[in-house]
């Protein structure tokens, strides 16, 4: 996935939102400040192989044995924890560092790679975080245009990021565990990022030329726009 593809997705990701592109830009600006450049060949043992994306839903802890039988597992933000718990190992971290940097600090410290994501809300956190971070086996990303050592290799979401990174790096099929994208426990914004998590995972099945069991029962409302509440991001893009 390259920027320029990426672009008018991400315009109507802003659009639904109200969330400004300046905003990112200064965060991916503080980021490219704080990171070293992260070769994605040191990802290329993925290539070709089954990629386990592990979402960060209640179902994961019922889902963690399919985590284990992949041959590489990505986690999105406190998905890490809970397989992690679960004597799964854990080969890259996704995550804003909204909720648990320690975590992925302890991974870096580790030798395994994390990529810490620079958006609008949360510079604070990345001037936190980023600095500690072992930069050896620290990738930065935006969501914005990149720049410099910051990349953008698609996606929105921690858990859809994840997907959209295995895919940049060659990953043979992808597994997706811990996903709900009709969670009930979460507020409206949240609920929201899910349905454009949908949309994208969506996109990227196409592109990919697969089928994720993850989107079954989805498929016909992302496809006509009738998942979109307020209707705004359906009038700007839809899936390809």
């Amino acid at each position: 996935m390259n920027f320029a593809e990426f672009e008018p997705v991400y315009e109507a990701i802003l659009a639904d939102f109200g969330f400004g592109r300046d905003a990112d830009e200064h965060a991916r600006d503080v980021a490219v400040d704080l990171a070293r450049p992260f070769p994605l060949r040191r990802l290329g043992d993925w290539r070709g192989r089954t990629v386990a994306v592990a979402g960060a839903a209640p179902c994961l802890r019922e889902e963690v044995d399919r985590a284990r039988e992949a041959d590489v597992v990505v986690a999105a933000s406190t998905a890490a924890d809970v397989l992690l718990e679960a004597g799964v190992d854990v080969d890259c971290m996704v995550t804003d560092l909204d909720k648990n940097p320690e975590t992925a600090l302890e991974l870096t410290e580790r030798g395994v790679p994390v990529a810490a994501h620079a958006h609008g809300d949360n510079v604070p956190a990345v001037r936190e975080w980023l600095p500690r971070f072992d930069p050896e086996w620290t990738l930065a990303t935006t969501q914005a245009a990149p720049r410099g050592p910051v990349r953008n290799t698609g996606g929105f979401t921690d858990g859809d990021r994840a997907a959209f990174l295995a895919d940049h790096v060659g990953a043979g099929s992808l597994v997706f565990v811990g996903w709900a994208f009709d969670d009930p426990d979460v507020g409206p914004q949240k609920r929201r990022k899910l349905r454009w998590a949908a949309r994208l995972l969506r996109w990227l099945e196409r592109r990919r030329d697969e089928r994720f069991p993850v989107l079954d029962g989805w498929r016909d409302r992302l496809d006509d726009g009738s998942d979109v509440g307020s209707g705004v991001a359906a009038g700007r893009w839809s899936v390809p």
